[in-house]
């Protein structure tokens, strides 16, 4: 199964930026990074086969070599599986491993990071509120019902939400905030995959997705960054009670 294809609505401009040229001076590790944040966050799902070797290099930009010693590394760390034979290829695992625990460095950087969202997503919600296809913002509105019936399965309810979020930044029309949003919502990924995540935060998360998907419908920045700020905040409140020693000096 082709990844660009088995991806939800929206998705596609996202893996565009996980399979654009790397820097060759640190091609393997981009590589990795690359492909371990698009697992983590969904855009390459559950079971989707990865491009062919020859395909994934040029994309990329790199080596055969660099290519299979950043795929060895994923199967060895539990992300991808080979598949020899007749109908083979590399495909991601059902279920990625489970998260490490968290560094001091990234309980020390969390706030920031939270920063960083909140300056990404604010700027994303203005311009999708301006710039936004009627279309494109309909194709988003189911993934607020989806995430509705998956409250008690959080990973399901993570690719959704990854997804919306995207799905915003591309509303805006700018590849850089595509490729920025995806950055932010993998370094979140990494900090809210130690905290718990009971039905009913997720639920009122969700509520304001769909009170933030009106009012970019209904082209009122003001109102959208208002709910946005809710939204962030929410989230951050949440990671300062639950992130172990997030509160420490």
């Amino acid at each position: 199964m082709n990844p660009v294809a088995a991806a939800a609505p929206g998705s596609a401009p996202a893996l565009q930026g996980v399979f654009s040229a790397v820097r060759s001076q640190t091609a393997f590790e981009e590589t990795l990074d690359r492909l371990a944040t698009a697992i983590k966050l969904g855009l390459l799902e559950p079971g989707a086969r990865l491009p062919a070797e020859r395909e994934l290099c040029a994309r990329l930009g790199i080596s055969r070599s660099t290519l299979r010693q950043a795929l060895t590394a994923l199967v060895q760390s539990g992300h991808l599986r080979a598949v020899r034979g007749r109908g083979g290829g590399t495909f991601v695992v059902p279920r990625p491993p489970p998260a490490d625990p968290p560094t001091a460095e990234v309980l020390a950087g969390w706030r920031e990071v939270c920063d960083v969202r909140l300056a990404t997503e604010l700027g994303v919600v203005v311009l999708a509120a301006e710039r936004a296809d009627r279309g494109a913002l309909a194709a988003l509105d189911p993934l607020v019902g989806e995430m509705s019936s998956v409250l008690e399965d959080f990973p399901a309810y993570r690719r959704a939400d990854v997804r919306l979020h995207i799905g915003l930044a591309e509303c805006t029309g700018s590849a850089r905030l595509v490729t920025a949003m995806t950055e932010v919502q993998g370094a979140m990924g990494d900090l809210i995959a130690h905290i718990a995540h009971p039905a009913q935060v997720l639920a009122s998360s969700n509520a304001q997705h769909a009170r933030l998907l009106a009012a970019v419908a209904a082209g009122d920045a003001v109102r959208a960054t208002r709910v946005a700020t809710e939204h962030l905040r929410g989230t951050e409140h949440v990671l300062g009670g639950l992130l172990p020693n997030a509160g420490a000096p």
